[in-house]
Protein backbone atom coordinates (compact mmCIF):
# COMPACT_ATOMS: atom_id res chain seq x y z
CA UNK A 1 0.00 0.00 0.00
CA UNK A 2 2.60 2.24 1.10
CA UNK A 3 4.56 1.65 -2.07
CA UNK A 4 1.21 2.53 -4.54
CA UNK A 5 1.34 5.89 -3.18
CA UNK A 6 4.94 6.19 -3.64
CA UNK A 7 4.91 5.56 -6.89
CA UNK A 8 1.85 7.65 -7.66
CA UNK A 9 3.52 10.98 -6.14
CA UNK A 10 6.59 10.00 -8.12
CA UNK A 11 4.57 9.88 -11.21
CA UNK A 12 2.44 13.03 -10.74
CA UNK A 13 6.07 14.70 -9.69
CA UNK A 14 7.35 13.85 -12.68
CA UNK A 15 4.03 15.13 -14.49
CA UNK A 16 4.67 18.74 -13.06
CA UNK A 17 8.07 19.31 -12.49
CA UNK A 18 7.90 22.42 -13.84
CA UNK A 19 5.18 23.98 -11.74
CA UNK A 20 7.02 22.72 -8.95
CA UNK A 21 9.95 24.42 -9.58
CA UNK A 22 8.43 27.62 -9.84
CA UNK A 23 6.38 26.87 -6.62
CA UNK A 24 10.12 26.39 -5.04
CA UNK A 25 11.11 29.90 -6.41
CA UNK A 26 8.32 31.26 -4.52
CA UNK A 27 8.91 29.81 -2.05
CA UNK A 28 12.55 30.78 -1.12
CA UNK A 29 12.53 33.91 -2.38
CA UNK A 30 9.79 34.93 -0.17
CA UNK A 31 11.41 33.01 2.62
CA UNK A 32 15.16 35.33 1.91
CA UNK A 33 13.05 38.54 1.71
CA UNK A 34 11.27 37.04 5.19
CA UNK A 35 14.95 36.41 6.51
CA UNK A 36 16.22 40.01 4.93
CA UNK A 37 13.81 42.47 7.01
CA UNK A 38 13.83 40.88 9.80
CA UNK A 39 18.15 41.15 9.93
CA UNK A 40 17.35 44.88 8.64
CA UNK A 41 15.53 45.62 11.79
CA UNK A 42 18.54 44.48 13.93
CA UNK A 43 20.76 46.58 12.15
CA UNK A 44 18.63 50.05 11.53
CA UNK A 45 19.79 52.56 9.48
CA UNK A 46 20.85 55.68 11.77
CA UNK A 47 18.87 58.78 10.61
CA UNK A 48 21.28 62.33 10.73
CA UNK A 49 21.13 64.69 13.34
CA UNK A 50 19.76 68.18 12.21
CA UNK A 51 19.68 71.04 13.68
CA UNK A 52 16.29 72.99 12.23
CA UNK A 53 16.37 75.95 14.08
CA UNK A 54 19.59 77.59 13.81
CA UNK A 55 18.13 81.23 15.51
CA UNK A 56 18.08 80.10 19.03
CA UNK A 57 21.14 81.38 21.33
CA UNK A 58 23.29 78.96 22.78
CA UNK A 59 23.52 79.77 26.04
CA UNK A 60 25.83 79.22 29.58
CA UNK A 61 23.68 78.89 32.26
CA UNK A 62 25.78 80.51 35.08
CA UNK A 63 23.43 83.38 36.40
CA UNK A 64 25.94 85.92 34.73
CA UNK A 65 23.18 88.54 32.93
CA UNK A 66 26.19 89.41 30.60
CA UNK A 67 26.62 86.68 28.76
CA UNK A 68 28.20 86.45 24.76
CA UNK A 69 26.44 84.21 22.87
CA UNK A 70 28.45 82.42 19.19
CA UNK A 71 26.19 82.12 16.41
CA UNK A 72 28.07 79.77 13.51
CA UNK A 73 27.37 80.07 10.51
CA UNK A 74 25.15 78.11 8.19
CA UNK A 75 27.86 75.53 6.64
CA UNK A 76 28.75 74.94 10.38
CA UNK A 77 32.65 76.47 10.18
CA UNK A 78 33.21 77.08 13.58
CA UNK A 79 36.52 79.46 12.60
CA UNK A 80 33.86 82.20 11.21
CA UNK A 81 32.23 83.06 15.03
CA UNK A 82 30.89 86.61 15.30
CA UNK A 83 30.13 87.51 19.34
CA UNK A 84 26.49 88.58 19.55
CA UNK A 85 24.63 90.20 22.39
CA UNK A 86 22.60 87.36 24.21
CA UNK A 87 18.96 87.82 24.11
CA UNK A 88 17.30 86.43 27.32
CA UNK A 89 13.27 87.13 27.18
CA UNK A 90 11.04 88.01 24.73
CA UNK A 91 7.49 89.82 24.70
CA UNK A 92 5.00 91.71 21.91
CA UNK A 93 4.70 95.13 21.86
CA UNK A 94 0.91 94.98 22.12
CA UNK A 95 1.10 92.02 24.83
CA UNK A 96 1.36 91.65 28.61
CA UNK A 97 4.11 88.74 29.36
CA UNK A 98 7.50 87.95 28.70
CA UNK A 99 8.81 84.42 27.89
CA UNK A 100 12.21 82.69 26.89
CA UNK A 101 12.54 82.72 23.18
CA UNK A 102 11.40 79.14 22.71
CA UNK A 103 8.36 78.95 24.31
CA UNK A 104 4.81 78.90 22.51
CA UNK A 105 4.17 82.43 22.76
CA UNK A 106 6.65 83.76 22.14
CA UNK A 107 6.91 81.42 19.23
CA UNK A 108 3.52 83.04 18.06
CA UNK A 109 5.02 86.76 18.16
CA UNK A 110 4.89 88.79 14.87
CA UNK A 111 8.96 89.69 14.42
CA UNK A 112 8.05 93.38 14.09
CA UNK A 113 5.99 93.43 17.49
CA UNK A 114 8.83 91.43 19.43
CA UNK A 115 10.86 93.13 22.49
CA UNK A 116 13.76 92.19 23.61
CA UNK A 117 15.30 91.87 27.18
CA UNK A 118 18.10 91.26 29.12
CA UNK A 119 16.86 89.94 32.41
CA UNK A 120 13.68 89.74 34.20
CA UNK A 121 13.64 92.98 36.02
CA UNK A 122 14.21 94.53 32.56
CA UNK A 123 10.89 93.03 31.13
CA UNK A 124 9.02 93.66 34.99
CA UNK A 125 10.35 97.28 34.88
CA UNK A 126 8.73 97.96 31.74
CA UNK A 127 5.31 96.21 32.80
CA UNK A 128 5.77 93.36 31.97
CA UNK A 129 4.21 89.90 33.85
CA UNK A 130 5.51 86.40 33.53
CA UNK A 131 4.40 83.89 31.61
CA UNK A 132 2.13 81.39 32.25
CA UNK A 133 2.44 78.79 29.50
CA UNK A 134 6.08 79.18 29.68
CA UNK A 135 8.39 76.17 31.65
CA UNK A 136 11.04 77.79 33.77
CA UNK A 137 10.30 81.16 34.27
Amino acid sequence: MLADYYKKVNVWMRENRGDLYVVAIIFFVGLASFGIGRLSILWPDKEPIEITNTQLPITNDDGDDTIRNQHVNQQGDSANVTPTIQRKYVASKNGTAYHFPWCPGALNIKEENKVWFETKEEAELAGYKIAANCEGL
